[in-house]
């Protein structure tokens, strides 16, 4: 099996002992992003509308990084601190997903890292 490493400065730095993403065998799999602005190093501002723009511009800027975008997705998985959310946190992703749709599941959570309301991880294929 081929591994790679997918790292960029234009999504937040893995806090612990894993990779933003890795690549293998024509899959990249996402670790969840949480919204982090990687210029500042800080949860943003806002709500979950403001919190899941924020993760989703991480995981573009890893697409990117990858040479894929968000087309290459098959498939996500939410973690949302309140399922109260969803409504809101849909209306972002379906501005990022808008043909092709990846498969996705959604659960609801106690607690997210930092006290964030989102975090979304993902795979793509080559």
């Amino acid at each position: 099996m081929e591994k790679k490493i997918i790292c960029t400065e234009k999504a937040p730095k893995a806090v612990g002992p894993y990779s933003q993403a890795v690549e293998a065998n024509g899959f990249l799999f996402i670790s969840g992003q949480i919204p982090i602005d990687p210029s500042t190093g800080k949860v943003v501002e806002g709500r979950i509308k403001e919190q899941t723009e924020q993760v989703l511009k991480n995981i573009g800027a890893i697409l990117k990084e990858a040479g894929l975008d968000y087309k290459n997705v098959v498939k996500t998985t939410c973690l949302l601190n309140d399922m109260d959310n969803f409504a809101a946190m849909n209306e972002v992703y379906a501005r990022y997903f808008t043909s092709e749709m990846p498969a996705r599941a959604a659960y609801g959570v106690v607690r997210l890292p930092l006290g964030v309301m989102v975090e979304i991880e993902c795979i793509a294929v080559r």
